[in-house]
């Protein structure tokens, strides 16, 4: 199948390989480099969708009101529950309200700052002394669920049903063709976290302690607070917010530095660059990388107008690529002038991996705490890292993507 253009207004283009093809899936990067030259906006028969790939008309949807989050409602919602993401106004202001001032300020550093460190020392501790590392699998997939399950205080017995979960929301959540399968995976992962979590909920209602789970019950904002599904529905979000960013963007952060050896050393020699190869890798090859909206009114963008009532496909990792914004787009360079740091971690970002504006996403702050903690701890335990005999990185999937392996050798602590 091809991907063609409708008689909307969008200009008319040669045939293009399908978006959900292995020939895009291969080198999505490729196929956005087309699109963004030949069809700005590209109608995609088999999801319904408007696909959108310049940067400046993806800023322009992902901050215009006209373009809502309500699609979630069929296709997050039966996984997830009713959360922020698909909220909108008063009731999405209040929701954030409650939710992050625990990712922010003091509070996080008294009391999160040193889970996170403590759940990376002792990944770390397990193989340092051995000389060798699958850094995605024994730790970049295993890292960010740890930590989410210690903060909200679960039973860190219970992480691996945690990361069970987790890979069924993340599946979920790039079901961009509502393949029945996985609609159902979604619903039964739901019950399997609804039946262990509410329990837990209610107990922290009548005991809190000092962890987030108790904040989240507590807290109130214009009045009004969380109920029990609430929770449910933020913490199952969490998971996603908070793991899969730092997930895959760890394994990317070491291929990406591994490829640029000179990069790699000066991050050696200062560790405070760590948040700019994170904001740099985060651009290039971001984690996830499509999103959706949904068109309350007819917008014009580059290449046509999208009626009314249309889902929208942000192509980030397009976006992320386009020269109109970047200079020499395709290079890994920490130290580019048009990539600001401070700010790549904030809902005014050059880089899109964290969404824009009102639903910029509330895991950013967390996977900077986690990526910025683990990065240094990682390079001191392996000062002489270097890639596994035969080892070549691939990166794989289209909407969430990134490294399935990443086999790492260095020298054994003693």
């Amino acid at each position: 199948m091809e991907d063609t253009v409708p008689s909307t207004g969008t200009l008319a283009v040669p045939p293009l390989p399908d978006f959900l093809s292995a020939e895009v899936a291969a080198d999505p990067y490729a196929y956005y480099r087309n699109l963004r030259e030949q069809a700005p906006l590209l109608w995609h028969e088999a999801s319904g969708t408007y696909l959108v790939s310049r940067h400046d008309d993806l800023v322009r949807v992902l901050r215009d009101p006209a373009f809502t989050t309500d699609h979630y409602a069929q296709s997050m919602e039966p996984v997830y529950g009713r959360t922020i993401i698909q909220m909108n106004g008063h009731e999405h202001a209040v929701r954030r309200a409650l939710v992050t001032p625990a990712f922010k300020g003091s509070l996080f550093q008294e009391r999160y700052a040193a889970v996170i460190e403590r759940t990376a020392r002792t990944l770390i501790d397990g193989f340092r002394h051995r000389g060798s590392v699958d850094v995605v699998t024994e730790f970049a997939r295993v890292f960010p669920v740890d930590v989410i399950c210690r903060m909200l205080g679960f039973d860190h017995a219970d992480a691996p049903k945690f990361r069970t979960w987790y890979r069924a929301i993340v599946t979920c959540f790039g079901n961009l063709t509502g393949d029945p399968e996985i609609a159902a995976l979604g619903v039964r992962t739901r019950a399997e976290m609804t039946d262990y979590m509410v329990p837990v909920i209610e107990d922290r209602r009548r005991n809190p302690r000092e962890d987030l789970l108790s904040d989240l019950c507590v807290a109130a904002a214009d009045g009004e607070a969380m109920d029990t599904e609430d929770i449910r529905a933020f913490t199952a979000l969490l998971l996603v917010a908070g793991g899969e960013t730092t997930d895959k963007a760890l394994g990317l952060v070491f291929r990406n530095l591994l490829a640029h050896p000179e990069q790699l050393a000066a991050v050696r020699c200062d560790p405070g660059l760590v948040g700019a190869v994170l904001a740099e890798t985060l651009r290039l090859t971001p984690p996830v990388q499509v999103i959706q909206r949904l068109a309350s009114e007819e917008a014009k963008l580059s290449g046509g107008t999208v009626p009314a009532g249309s889902l929208v496909t942000c192509l980030i990792a397009s976006a992320n690529r386009d020269p109109r914004k970047f200079a020499d787009p395709e290079r890994f360079d920490i130290f580019r002038a048009d990539l600001a740091v401070k700010k790549a971690f904030t809902a005014a970002s050059d880089h899109l991996a964290f969404s824009l504006g009102r639903h910029f996403c509330l895991g950013a702050a967390l996977s900077l705490a986690e990526v910025s903690t683990a990065v240094p701890m990682l390079l001191a335990a392996m000062p002489d890292m270097r890639l596994a005999p035969g080892a070549e990185p691939v990166e794989e999937g289209l909407f969430v993507r990134g490294l399935d392996t990443l086999p790492l050798e260095f020298t054994a602590a003693t």
